[in-house]
């Protein structure tokens, strides 16, 4: 493990970024491609703005996967992940990604967790940037998560204080607002990535 500090969100967000963009470089250049998992929320504004402006990263050798979303949420809300990621990220990018594997929670959602689960098994990971929630959640998995599960993707049922957080942050007017369930990979699935990047 490296640690690595910095004052502020502002210089840190870069940092992560570099390192990750050269994981997907050496990876592209080892193999021919690459596949990455991006994390969301406000503590993943600054790198996800740097990562998609690193110099030399072939997009279009990338395929993105993300870690979590609400169930039943559409992805015209303002709080969908998979428009987070198309608006502070996928379309920032200066060519289109090989593949956006998007969470699609508007189904339902033990299919899209196995189907999900069937793409991620054909593309081991180079590298994930996920973050930690204030009740020390990973995605969506908040304590007591299930580190036993095999299962890449689960259905997970939100607990209060990760509710009170995605509130807190803005994307919710109220917590009755906010969805009680998600699809969330699982921490065995996350921690399977060559690099785990926080």
């Amino acid at each position: 493990m490296k640690i690595v500090q910095q004052p502020t969100r502002n210089e840190l967000g870069p940092v992560a970024a570099a390192h990750g963009a050269q994981a997907i470089r050496d990876a592209v250049a080892a193999r021919g491609h690459a596949n990455v998992i991006v994390a969301t929320g406000s503590s993943q504004f600054e790198m996800l703005d740097a990562l998609a402006r690193e110099p030399g990263v072939r997009w279009d050798r990338v395929a993105l996967f993300h870690l979590d979303e609400y169930v039943g949420l559409p992805v015209t809300h303002a709080a969908s992940f998979r428009l987070y990621l198309w608006q502070r990220f996928v379309s920032r990018l200066p060519v289109p990604p090989a593949a956006f594997h998007a969470i699609d929670a508007e189904t339902d959602p033990a299919a899209e967790c196995a189907r999900l689960g069937e793409v991620i098994a054909r593309h081991p990971i180079d590298v994930a940037f996920i973050g930690i929630g204030e009740n020390a959640h990973v995605a969506f998995n908040d304590p007591p998560a299930d580190f036993e599960t095999e299962r890449p993707y689960l259905v997970v049922t939100l607990d209060e204080a990760c509710r009170r957080q995605q509130q807190g942050e803005g994307w919710f007017p109220t917590l009755a607002d906010v969805p009680t369930r998600a699809i969330s990979m699982s921490v065995r699935q996350i921690m399977k990535s060559a690099q785990v990047i926080c």
